[in-house]
């Protein structure tokens, strides 16, 4: 009995952080959605800015393989987050320390968050163009499947022209952090974070017999 409420537990914990941030993710995302026009800018300190963008594609704005391979990347989310889901059952069941439980229900919430906006963005809003969007629009701007992920914190830490010794990119302006993500991108690298630092209890060394 004892062991059946620390998996209760475990699991109502992984349901609650699962809970909390994806609710978080698309407020969030909502509320840019409807009070940004696409570009826009709120600087919080020189280090820190939301700003407004959308991508087709995979985290941090990257790309991958136009329309068909928006659709097969989408698909291949819904795949994974089974396989998330599963992983996750297993870890409660063994009852894992409670961080490597976080660590996957991040990593399970920013799947579903960026997924959300893939195949529902699309059908409920119209576009960002010079304009705020409006929700549940009678002109959404695309088709189910194909939504644009909203993406909006950036970190643009330090800006400057690098020192012309580096090889291959001396004498180039660059910007660290030049990266613009979403809350479902942070959960996720999070996540994975942490199970390399709870690396010993997520992947177990099996004992060998002798």
């Amino acid at each position: 009995m004892g062991a059946n409420k620390k998996i209760m537990s475990k699991k109502n914990f992984a349901i609650l952080t699962v809970l909390i941030a994806i609710i978080l993710d698309q407020v969030l995302k909502v509320y840019v959605k409807t009070h940004f026009v696409l570009g826009q800018e709120m600087i919080i300190f020189d280090w820190f800015k939301i700003h407004f963008t959308e991508n087709n594609g995979m985290a941090m704005g990257f790309e991958f393989g136009g329309r068909a391979g928006k659709l097969f990347l989408t698909l291949f989310r819904l795949v994974a987050v089974s396989g998330i889901v599963y992983w996750l059952y297993q870890n409660i069941k063994r009852k894992v320390h409670n961080a490597v439980i976080f660590a996957i229900a991040l990593i399970f919430s920013g799947a579903i968050g960026n997924i959300l906006d893939s195949i529902f963005y699309g059908v409920i809003f119209d576009d960002s163009h010079h304009k705020v969007a409006t929700l549940f629009s009678e002109n959404p701007y695309g088709e189910l499947f194909y939504g644009k992920v909203v993406d909006m914190f950036y970190f643009p830490i330090w800006q400057g022209t690098l020192p012309d010794w580096i090889p291959f990119i001396g004498g180039d302006f660059f910007t660290f952090f030049q990266y613009i993500f979403n809350p479902a991108d942070a959960f996720i690298s999070i996540g994975v974070a942490l199970l390399f630092i709870y690396s010993n209890h997520a992947f177990p060394k099996e004992e060998v017999l002798t």
